[in-house]
C-alpha cells in the first residue's frame, strides 16, 4: 500500500506553524505552492512549507488540500527559509509571517500573473498648467494636483477618484496621457564624478564583494555627503554584472523623490513597492522583482521580503529610522532582516545613515561591520553654524523667539527657504480654563486632546476621538479658554501675520491626507514656489532644498526627558538630520535652536558633523546601565478593556514560566500610557545578553499564553527587539 502524501501548509492564523492535508492524488506539490484548504468552516489560502509520508494525526482524519493555486512554487527555498527565520525570531505563526511578506491579491489567492493596471501622467502642457488656475473644474483640478508625483491610476487621480469623462477631457485638452510600463528601462548614464571619500567607499565595498559573499558595512556619511551617490554607482556595477539591486527607505514620501534619482543615474528598470501604491501596482512591482523583469527594487520596509530572480546587493538607507520597526502584527525590523537575508544568500549590504543607530553603530566598531566614512559634504559645502536661543525670560506664546523672528525675515529677504521645524500636530497640545483649571482629556485614554483651529476641533492624536472645540469652559462656563503650548498649526498662523506676503506651506499629517499630495508640495518646494516651510519630521530626512539655508527648530527640548531608554538616542538623530536640512549648496546655512535648557549637554554637542562624538558618549552610557546594544530585550503586552485581565495574564507568565540564567523579568507594569483606544495596557520587559536563551523564553511565554483558558479576553503581543518602550 503507497503511503499518502502529506503537504504541511502554513496558514494565515494565530497559533500553530503548518497544518497537514493530504495531497491531491493526481499531482505532484512542493514548498512554496499555494492551496486552499478547508480550516473549520472556512476556506483558506496557505502555502505548503513541507511534503512528509507521516503525520501526527491520523490520516483518515486529513481533510484533503481542495485547489491547488500555483503550477509551480511562487517562491524559492531561500525565500521560505528567510521567512522561517523571522517567524522564528520574532514569535509569529508561520503562516503570519508569509501573510505579512505577500502582496495582497497573492495572499488572498489571485493568480500569479501581472494585471492591467492603466495610469495616466501629465504631459508637458499639463505639466505648466496650475490647477489653481480650474476653479470651476475642481475634479480636473484634483486630478492634475494629484498627477504632480508620477503617473497613477484613474481610481487615485483625486479624493474620489477621477471618473471618465474628466480623463477624456483632460486628454483632449493635451494635458494627460496613459503612461507607460512602470519597470522601463533608460539610455544608462555616464558615470558620476565621485569624492575621493565617495570613491574610496566604491571601491572598498565592491573589493570585499570580489574577495567574500556577504559583506556588511556602514556608510557612516554626513548629511549632504552624497550617500546616494556611493549607492548609485554599486547599483550600476550590479547592474553590469546582470544582478539586481534592493533599496530600502524608511518613508513613502522618499520613494517618488528617490524613484527619480535611481532610474536617472542608472538607466536600470526600476519599480516601487511600499502601501501608497495601488493593490494591482505592488502586485505586479512584486512579479517583476521575482521574474527578473525589474533591475532595481525601490521600497519601504515591508520590500525586504521581495524575491529577487538574481540578487546582488541590498542597501537600507537612513537606517536608522524608526520606520523600519514594524509595529503591530509582526513586529520585524526591515534592516535587521535585511542584513540576515543578506547573511543567508552570501550577499552584500550596506547600511547608510547620517546618524546610524546605536546597534549598527557598535557592529562597526567592533568590527563586525566595515566602517566608512563620508566626513564631507559634496562639493565642499560647509555644515550649518548652529545657533541655540535661550528661552528662559522670553515671552513667545505661538513659539517664535525675536530672535528666530529677526533670521528668518533676513532669510526672507535675500529670496532663501526657511523651515520651522516641530515635531508636533494641531494648534496646541493643551487647552485650559484660567478660571477653574479645567483641560480638555480623551475619554478613551490617557492623553489630552490637542486643539486644532482650522477644523475647530478637539482631537487624539492615539486613538483619532474627536469632538468639537467649546466655546467656553464646560465645567465653570467662563468665557476663555487659554491654548497652552505650539503645534504646527500654531505656528503657521504666526507666521501669516508676520510675513503675510511670503508663499509659505505647512506639511504634517493633517493637511498631507491624500496620496500625490507629499510628493506634488515636495516638488513645489524643489521648483522655489515655497519660502517658508512649516513641518514636521515628515521634512527631516532625506530631502534636498537647494535654496534652504535657516533651519529653526521651535522646541528642541522635546525628547529631552522622555521615558523611553532611546529618547536622547533618538532627539539627537532628529535634530541632526532637521539641521543637515540647511545650506546644501553655495551658501552655508544656519541652524537655530531654541531651548529652556541652553546648558543641557547634549543639546551643547548638537552640532551636524558632530553626531559621532554623541553618540559615542551615549554608547558609553548604554554599556553603564546595562540596555542594548550590550544586552537584548523582548516587550511582552497584554491589553484588555479592564485592567485586571491584562496584568493577571502577565503575572501568570511570571509565575507559570520558569526564568532563565542571566535573564531579568521586569514587571508586569502598566505601559507609559495605560488607558489607550479604550483598552488598558501592560507590558512585561525581559532583558537579557544571551539571545537564545532570550528566545528560549519567549517560545515558553508564547506556549503560555496561546494555551491559556482566557486568552481570548485579552490582546498579546511579543515585540522583540523594541524600538520604542511604550
Amino acid at each position: 500500500m503507497t503511503a499518502a502524501t502529506i503537504l504541511q501548509v502554513a496558514l494565515p492564523v494565530p497559533r500553530g506553524e503548518s497544518y497537514d492535508y493530504l495531497a491531491p492524488a493526481d499531482q505532484v506539490l512542493g514548498p512554496g505552492q499555494r492551496v486552499r484548504v478547508p480550516f473549520g468552516s472556512r476556506r483558506l489560502t496557505g502555502m505548503v512549507v513541507g511534503v512528509v509520508t507521516e503525520s501526527a494525526v491520523p490520516v483518515s482524519r486529513l481533510r484533503p488540500v481542495l485547489e491547488v493555486l500555483d503550477d509551480a512554487p511562487l517562491v524559492d527555498a531561500d525565500w521560505l527559509e528567510l521567512l522561517r527565520f523571522a517567524a522564528r525570531y520574532y514569535q509569529t505563526p508561520l503562516g503570519l509571517a508569509i501573510a505579512t511578506a505577500l502582496p495582497g491579491r497573492l495572499r488572498r489567492g489571485r493568480g500569479a500573473r501581472p494585471v492591467s493596471t492603466r495610469r495616466w501622467q501629465l504631459t508637458a502642457s499639463g505639466r505648466a498648467q496650475s490647477p489653481d488656475e480650474l476653479g470651476r473644474a475642481p475634479r480636473q483640478a484634483a486630478a492634475l494636483a494629484a498627477l504632480q508625483s508620477g503617473p497613477l491610476p484613474a481610481a487615485e487621480m483625486g479624493p474620489e477618484g477621477c471618473p471618465s469623462p474628466v480623463i477624456r477631457a483632460l486628454r483632449d485638452k493635451g494635458w494627460i496621457e496613459e503612461a507607460g510600463a512602470e519597470a522601463t528601462a533608460s539610455a544608462p548614464p555616464a558615470s558620476s564624478d565621485l569624492t575621493p571619500e565617495q570613491t574610496q567607499a566604491v571601491e572598498t565595498v565592491a573589493t570585499q564583494i570580489r574577495q567574500a559573499g556577504f559583506v556588511p558595512c556602514l556608510l557612516d556619511g554626513v548629511t549632504g555627503s552624497g550617500k546616494t551617490e556611493v549607492y548609485l554607482e554599486l547599483a550600476r556595477r550590479q547592474l553590469a554584472a546582470g544582478r539586481q539591486s534592493l533599496l530600502l527607505v524608511p518613508e513613502i514620501g522618499l520613494t517618488p523623490q528617490m524613484i527619480r534619482r535611481v532610474r536617472d543615474g542608472t538607466g536600470a528598470r526600476v519599480v516601487a513597492l511600499h502601501s501608497g501604491l495601488a493593490e494591482g501596482e505592488r502586485h505586479n512591482a512584486w512579479l517583476a522583482a521575482r521574474d527578473g523583469s525589474a533591475d532595481i527594487v525601490l521600497g519601504t520596509r515591508s520590500a525586504v521580503f521581495v524575491p529577487l530572480a538574481r540578487p546582488g546587493l541590498i542597501i537600507v538607507d537612513e537606517e536608522h529610522d524608526g520606520s523600519f520597526k514594524q509595529q503591530d502584527g509582526m513586529r520585524y525590523h526591515a534592516r535587521d532582516l535585511a542584513v540576515r537575508r543578506a547573511q543567508m544568500s552570501s550577499l552584500p549590504v550596506l547600511l547608510g545613515s547620517a546618524t546610524p543607530s546605536l546597534e549598527t553603530l557598535n557592529n562597526a566598531q567592533s568590527g563586525r561591520y566595515t566602517h566608512l566614512g563620508l566626513g564631507e559634504r559634496f562639493g565642499g559645502v560647509q555644515m550649518p553654524r548652529v545657533r541655540i536661543v535661550d528661552l528662559r525670560g522670553q515671552r513667545c506664546p505661538d513659539g517664535l523667539s525675536n530672535q528666530l523672528i529677526a533670521s528668518v525675515s533676513e532669510q526672507l529677504r535675500a529670496g532663501n527657504q526657511v523651515l520651522l521645524f516641530l515635531n508636533r500636530r494641531g494648534y496646541s497640545p493643551v487647552i485650559l480654563c484660567g478660571a477653574c483649571g479645567w483641560s480638555a482629556h480623551c475619554q478613551r485614554c490617557d492623553a489630552r486632546l490637542i486643539s486644532h483651529r482650522r477644523s475647530h476641533s478637539l482631537r487624539c492624536h492615539h486613538c483619532g476621538h474627536q469632538r468639537p472645540l467649546p466655546a467656553q469652559c464646560p465645567d465653570c462656563q467662563a468665557p476663555e479658554l487659554i491654548p497652552l503650548g505650539q503645534g504646527t498649526e500654531r505656528v503657521e498662523a504666526r507666521a501669516a501675520a508676520l510675513w503675510p506676503d511670503v508663499a509659505r506651506l505647512r506639511l504634517d499629517r493633517d493637511v498631507l491626507q491624500r496620496r500625490g499630495e507629499l510628493e506634488a508640495a515636495l516638488a513645489r518646494i524643489e521648483n522655489g514656489e515655497v519660502q517658508l516651510l512649516i513641518g514636521t519630521q515628515m521634512l527631516a530626512k532625506g530631502h534636498d532644498f537647494p535654496k534652504l539655508t535657516l533651519v529653526g527648530i521651535v522646541d528642541a527640548d522635546q525628547g529631552l526627558y522622555g521615558q523611553d531608554f532611546r529618547a536622547a538616542e533618538h532627539l539627537a538623530q532628529l535634530v541632526t538630520q532637521v539641521a543637515g536640512r540647511a545650506g546644501r549648496r553655495a551658501q552655508r546655512g544656519e541652524v537655530i535652536l531654541q531651548t529652556h535648557n541652553p546648558d543641557h549637554p547634549l543639546l551643547r554637542e548638537m552640532d551636524p558633523g558632530r553626531y559621532g562624538r554623541v553618540a559615542a558618549s551615549l554608547l558609553a552610557e548604554r554599556r553603564a546601565m546595562g540596555w542594548p546594544p550590550f544586552t537584548r530585550l523582548a516587550l511582552v503586552r497584554a491589553e484588555a478593556p479592564q485592567p485586571g485581565p491584562a496584568e493577571q495574564a502577565l503575572a501568570e507568565v511570571l509565575a507559570s514560566v520558569p526564568g532563565a540564567p542571566e535573564l531579568d523579568r521586569l514587571g508586569p507594569v502598566p505601559a507609559v500610557m495605560e488607558r489607550r483606544g479604550g483598552r488598558y495596557q501592560f507590558q512585561l520587559l525581559l532583558r537579557c545578553n544571551n539571545w537564545r536563551r532570550l528566545q528560549a523564553q519567549l517560545s515558553l511565554i508564547r506556549q503560555h499564553l496561546e494555551q491559556r483558558p482566557s486568552a481570548r479576553q485579552i490582546r498579546w503581543s511579543i515585540d522583540v527587539d523594541p524600538q520604542f518602550m511604550d
